[in-house]
């Protein structure tokens, strides 16, 4: 298909798929299928001359175009999710801090990762390039060197990382899609509450979400976060009516799953040593019965 005007490459996919969710399109880029004048492009906002063409192949095509994923190793203490000599992805575990606090506590998502890349190279150091909450489960990303980490992190603030999460929550939304925007304050006890947005110490969240599934009890909703805010979900989810499922902080009726039913099931982003764009998961460990 051909634009007569200048158009993102997202927006041109849109246009050719009106129907399909931006996540799918967004796979479609990562996974080597759409190509500009017959060049593969991976990067979403990539800008599309007028009069190009934008083409889409299939599956089966751009899986033979595409090179074979590296193995993953296991280690007894993290679920390695990729490793490559620049960057470690790992599936964080519910319950386990992603790094210590001013507590100093001795066992973190991050001590454990730094643990076993000095097993193998006692030189070897994994750099912090972002949190989850400790009840948070799935994917996070730490960089081996230090110029890798300052890249990462521009990514984040720059919010051109794709993350989305998946959440169990009680009840249902009353629409079946809707972004929350909210001003968060987070008070000297580290509670976090919707504010106005004149509080001067106020900072934007905003989260887009969509049911994937439900029953009388409780429904699977997908999120995307543009910002990165401590508890901007499960305050969101709270404010909607629909606390998630075992956050009792913020009014859930109890903890039937032993956990807060709260998961980050994908990270994309670009890569910081080659700028190709990859996309990371972790399978939902939760849903409705």
């Amino acid at each position: 298909m051909k634009f007569d005007h200048d158009i993102e490459l997202i927006e041109a996919l849109t246009s050719i798929y009106p129907n399909s969710k931006r996540n799918t399109l967004r796979k479609m880029l990562t996974s080597g299928r759409v190509m500009v004048e017959g060049e593969i492009v991976h990067k979403a906002k990539q800008m599309v001359s007028a009069g190009s063409s934008v083409t889409v192949s299939d599956k089966q095509t751009a899986a033979k175009n595409s090179p074979a994923p590296a193995p993953k190793k296991r280690h007894s203490r993290i679920k390695i999710i990729f490793e490559d000599e620049h960057i470690i992805v790992v599936n964080k575990q519910a319950g386990l801090l992603s790094v210590a606090t001013d507590k100093m506590e001795p066992d973190t998502l991050h001590s454990r990762v730094v643990d076993y890349l000095k097993s193998e190279n006692e030189k070897a150091w994994a750099f912090i390039v972002h949190r989850l909450d400790r009840e948070t489960s799935g994917v996070m990303i730490f960089s081996k060197h230090k110029w890798h980490k300052e890249y990462l992190q521009e990514q984040f603030a720059n919010r051109d990382v794709h993350r989305i999460y998946h959440a169990l929550v009680e009840g249902r939304p009353d629409k079946p899609s809707g972004t929350i925007h909210e001003w968060l304050l987070e008070d000297k006890f580290l509670k976090v509450k919707a504010v106005k947005k004149s509080h001067p110490q106020a900072r934007e969240a905003i989260t887009h979400y969509s049911v994937e599934d439900s029953d009388e009890y409780a429904s699977l909703i997908q999120l995307t976060i543009e910002t990165g805010r401590r508890h901007q979900i499960r305050v969101g989810l709270a404010n909607l009516g629909c606390p998630v499922v075992g956050d009792e902080a913020h009014g859930a009726e109890g903890n039937p799953i032993g956990r807060i039913a709260l998961h980050a099931s994908s990270l994309e982003f670009l890569h910081p040593e080659n700028d190709d764009p990859v996309r990371f998961e972790a399978p939902i460990p939760f849903g409705p019965e």
